[in-house]
């Protein structure tokens, strides 16, 4: 199999010169995902050490009035759809979207484009393994809600959530990049 490193790199490069990226996040972030993304070669892969890029779909009603979280079993708090990039995924987007599908059944239309995307580096706690920090990508889109969910194994429970009544557990990050998102 040919990898796809090379595009997986470009797509993020893309990203952080996005003007939607420039509006959500601040330029310390971008300061710390270009210095990353700068290293040779990136960490863009779980096994590329304990610090590396992730992908993660922030979902939303096409309204914006409801945003879909899922209860992560290691973390024991609602995020948003996410997880590590694979060798294999055509882009950063893509691999966003197969996450937002393995992790609750689900796809944005196809016809439907991204909002915009953010950035945010954060330290996780010893129930990730080696992991120690994500860089993580959000790709914001959005779904219907009367959509079939399916909770998948790595969460506990998955809902829909007004955007202005998030549950007390969120992730920490999760009202700030959410805000982010629906100024956009």
């Amino acid at each position: 199999m040919t990898s796809t490193r090379p595009a997986l790199h470009a797509s993020a490069l893309a990203i952080l010169a996005d003007p939607s990226t420039a509006r959500t996040s601040d330029a310390a972030a971008h300061a710390d995902f270009a210095a990353y993304l700068a290293l040779d070669p990136a960490p863009l892969l779980r096994e590329d050490g304990p610090s590396h890029i992730t992908g993660s779909c922030f979902v939303f009603s096409p309204d914006r009035t409801q945003t879909l979280l899922v209860f992560h079993t290691k973390g024991q708090f609602w995020v948003q759809p996410g997880g590590h990039l694979d060798d294999g995924d055509a882009s950063l987007q893509a691999a966003a979207l197969r996450e937002l599908t393995e992790e609750t059944g689900t796809t944005p239309d196809p016809d439907t484009p991204v909002l915009g995307y953010d950035l945010d580096h954060h330290e996780l706690s010893s129930r990730f393994g080696v992991c120690r920090s994500h860089l993580d990508i959000g790709v914001a889109v959005t779904v219907d809600p009367a959509a079939t969910l399916a909770v998948s194994d790595e969460s506990e429970d998955l809902r829909w959530w007004p955007v202005d009544a998030l549950p007390e557990n969120s992730a920490p990050s999760i009202p700030r990049r959410i805000a982010g998102f629906l100024g956009l």
